[in-house]
């Protein structure tokens, strides 16, 4: 898809480029925005892997027959899951966020 600006150039949308992801211009965060972001995408990924693990003990169920432990789904699949997200988003919108720091001066 392109744009034409006002002079009758074409221009593509940034969609691919330093900072953004999907269009979405996630450079330009401030500190405290990325550690939000990155907690709520961290919460967001344990509760999915949650949902995901619990209906897979559910099948487990339905086919074996036994009783499941569903700790095992906020232990052992959850948590790590949701630790190991927020690590990387952190990561990656921390580092997003010191080169715009170090690019201002």
């Amino acid at each position: 898809m392109t744009l034409t600006s006002q002079n009758g150039t074409l221009e593509s949308p940034r969609a691919f480029g330093s900072g953004y992801l999907f269009g979405i211009p996630l450079g330009d965060l401030g500190f405290f925005t990325t550690l939000i972001m990155s907690t709520a995408v961290g919460f967001a990924a344990f509760f999915a892997a949650t949902f995901c693990a619990i209906f897979v003990l559910l099948f487990d169920k339905a086919a074996t027959g036994r009783m499941p432990d569903f700790t095992i789904t906020y232990k052992f699949v959850g948590l790590p899951v949701g630790i190991a997200v927020l690590v990387l988003t952190l990561a990656y919108l921390g580092t997003l966020w010191i080169k715009r720091k170090l690019r201002k001066g």
